[in-house]
């Protein structure tokens, strides 16, 4: 965790493009459907946590013989004909786990776009450490299929790509700390619907919302500026969301990852009023903070303060 974060994309024009379709991991790809294959393969590297996102305009056969100990998680972004993994129908948003050393063979029998991300069982701690379950190396040793609902799958399908898009851009503008910020956003949306599949655990009363909104706090202030991800608060203080949820509801009134990026804001707000059209960019300082879509970042922002973060930065002129 921590590492710095390196990203790569490239145009695919044959399926042997599609060896590396996971980053980390040799597939072996056989083409189903008649025609050139084209399409683009995206890689996100942080340490030996990896996201790849893929692209291809006709069917294949994929089949890989896991080597190595890393778990891998993905989810189909879009299909145009069907898609089976093992026995698995896949839809648009769902997810899939494939164990370390476990076989792996998909069909997708037309064009689809999917994401992968891989990293080590020894991360689930530190990843998930408000959520016993998920933190558990048991939980992900069997290979297993979540369907997505509309509201939480197709929202994390779409967002996987646009944080890629950004990030391709813009690589080396972030710091070790906005690279573990983009990382935790990045298992986010692809453990979603996982979590919210699995059963509630924490049916007993939160004792006090006070001392926990206390702590978060606490930890907030120990970070300073950098961008803390609501998965880092519940790893380290030990929380599962719905306990942080129900602590923040009963206190202020809204959510924990309303709170926290209205923190965002104002440490972006702080940074530009302090700073210069020569000395950064608006968008330089928006994805350090995590926000990868910037005109959805600009509408929060004029929310919140009244004016556009173009206009905070040109007063600081």
């Amino acid at each position: 965790m921590g590492e710095h974060l390196s990203v790569s994309t490239g145009e695919l024009d044959s399926f042997e493009g599609l060896h590396q379709a996971v980053k980390g991991s040799h597939v072996d790809v056989m083409q189903l459907e008649r025609g050139k294959l084209r399409g683009r393969l995206s890689h996100v590297g942080i340490g030996d946590f990896s996201l790849s996102i893929g692209t291809f305009n006709v069917g294949i056969r994929t089949q890989r013989i896991a080597t190595d100990d890393k778990l891998i998680i993905g989810m189909l972004l879009g299909a145009r004909s069907r898609v089976t993994h093992w026995a698995f129908d896949m839809r648009p948003g769902d997810v899939l786990v494939i164990p370390p050393a476990c076989e792996h063979d998909g069909v997708f029998q037309s064009a689809s776009s999917y994401a992968a991300i891989r990293f080590d069982l020894a991360e689930l701690p530190a990843v998930f450490g408000g959520e016993p379950r998920l933190s558990d190396a048991e939980t992900w040793r069997e290979k297993n299929h979540y369907r997505a609902n509309n509201a939480i799958g197709m929202v994390a399908a779409d967002r996987l790509p646009q944080i890629v898009s950004h990030l391709v851009r813009r690589p080396g503008a972030l710091t070790g700390s906005s690279a573990e910020f983009w990382k935790r956003m990045i298992v986010d949306c692809l453990t979603a619907t996982v979590v919210t599949s699995l059963p509630p655990d924490d049916f007993g009363h939160l004792p006090s919302a006070m001392k926990l909104v206390r702590d978060v706090e606490d930890y907030l202030q120990e970070a300073g500026i950098r961008p803390v991800h609501v998965s880092e608060i519940c790893s380290v203080l030990r929380l599962s969301r719905r306990s942080l949820h129900r602590a923040f509801h009963e206190v202020f009134g809204i959510g924990p990852v309303t709170f926290l990026r209205h923190k965002r804001l104002c440490a972006i707000h702080s940074i530009l009023r302090d700073s210069g059209p020569r000395d950064t960019t608006v968008t330089d300082v928006a994805l350090q903070q995590g926000f990868s879509e910037l005109g959805r970042f600009s509408q929060y922002y004029r929310a919140m303060f009244g004016e556009y973060p173009s206009q905070t930065l040109g007063h600081a002129a």
